[in-house]
């Protein structure tokens, strides 16, 4: 992103394209516009791009290259791996294991299936931290469960999801009483910060996508275990092993291998750097007698969360209110997941880790959540002027919400 007066606290939301893969992707598309299905010599040039591609994201994953496929994004990654299971088991009624702070991609597929009497699915509760219990999880798994699905590192706080231990859980249950169940987690925000090696993580199936990690839009991957039985969920050609037709976008894969590159070269001095800005913006609310006072809430672990990530409940200041005031200010923040927003309801998220704040949206009060994601063009300048933004935008609301 160029440098400019604004400040831009929105990563989590959309990352900008990093110049080394613009560069990369305009050079290839130049001369490479083939489809990549055709005979002729130009397909098979991308075609052989294509493979090479494939091989290095399985590399990245520690996977098969022909376990991973391309998608358009990890809402359609997400859709492909529940429905795709659904569809493919023979279970008379398949039970899905959920929690209660899914991305929509997920919670939306799971009420669908359930309208549609399709599937039953329990919502797990995560805790005040906004972390699951893995215990509750195996506590909800039965013998017509199916998929597990759990996201790495929550979009909205950050938090991170004990995905090791819920797989030792799901593995033992599956050894006991001989059944087959699926774990599959969306990792998305978890890319950039956290361990993401599949086997290690211990996942069936995992989505991400690339405009999160300065990669281009549009562009998604769904990596599938060999030997898992899954479904395609729209019809037509037989790319992607016979998993997602249509021609693959060559040259926005290029541009997700060249922004994985970058990722793990940067990933260790970018997580160090990143949890000092963190820690900094916490320090500096978690100190203002101001904010305290007023009972400001800091949403999720303070500690087992990302390092681009702080989430804090203004009470009884409307959260779209909050995030148009910092915005006239020059300062990017979101109040919520960006596929939410403007649905007129209160984070389900925030609702999910504090009673209070579902009871405040029952009597249509807004929670007064922001979301602030750091991302590798954030510095410590910019941390202090949106702290110095705060105490300006409190002290012109609150007589009004007070």
């Amino acid at each position: 992103m160029p440098k400019s007066n604004k400040i831009y606290l929105d990563y989590a939301s959309a990352t900008p394209v990093d110049s080394a893969v613009s560069m990369v992707m305009a050079k290839y598309s130049k001369e490479n516009f083939a489809n990549p299905s055709a005979m002729h010599g130009a397909g098979m040039k991308v075609k052989k791009t294509l493979d090479e591609s494939r091989k290095k994201i399985g590399e990245f994953l520690g996977a098969h290259s022909n376990e991973i496929i391309f998608t358009s994004g990890v809402t359609e990654s997400n859709n492909l791996a529940i429905l795709g299971i659904v569809n493919a088991t023979k279970e008379k009624v398949p039970h899905i294991v959920t929690t209660n702070i899914e991305h929509a991609s997920v919670l939306e597929v799971c009420k669908y299936l359930e309208q549609n009497k399709r599937a039953s699915v329990t919502y797990v509760e995560v805790e005040e931290n906004g972390i699951v219990d893995f215990k509750k999880i195996k506590k909800a798994l039965r013998l017509n469960t199916v998929l597990v699905s759990v996201m790495y590192a929550n979009n909205e706080i950050g938090t991170i999801q004990p995905l090791q231990k819920i797989a030792k859980e799901i593995r033992h249950y599956k050894k006991i009483n001989n059944k087959k169940i699926l774990f599959h987690t969306d990792a998305t925000q978890a890319i950039n910060y956290l361990e993401i090696r599949a086997e290690k993580l211990g996942v069936d199936l995992l989505s991400f996508n690339s405009a999160k990690i300065y990669g281009p839009k549009g562009m998604g991957v769904l990596y599938v275990k060999r030997g898992t039985s899954i479904e395609k969920i729209i019809f037509g050609g037989n790319q992607e092993s016979d998993l997602r037709p249509g021609t693959e976008n060559i040259v926005n894969v290029v541009g997700l291998v060249e922004a994985l590159k970058i990722t793990e070269k940067i990933k260790e001095k970018e997580i160090k750097r990143l949890t000092i800005l963190r820690d900094y913006f916490f320090n500096k609310l978690l100190h203002s007698k101001v904010l305290t006072n007023i009972g400001m809430i800091i949403n999720g672990d303070k500690d087992v969360r990302l390092p681009n990530n702080v989430n804090i409940t203004i009470p009884n200041i409307p959260s779209d209110l909050l995030v148009i005031e910092f915005s006239a200010r020059g300062i990017m923040a979101s109040a919520k997941s960006a596929c939410k927003t403007g649905d007129g309801k209160a984070s389900h998220v925030i609702q999910a880790i504090r009673k209070e704040a579902n009871l405040s949206h029952q009597n249509k009060m807004e929670d007064g959540s922001l979301r602030f994601s750091l991302g590798r063009n954030t510095s410590k300048r910019d941390i202090d002027v949106t702290i110095k933004a705060l105490f300006e935008i409190w002290n012109k609301l609150k007589k009004w919400y007070n």
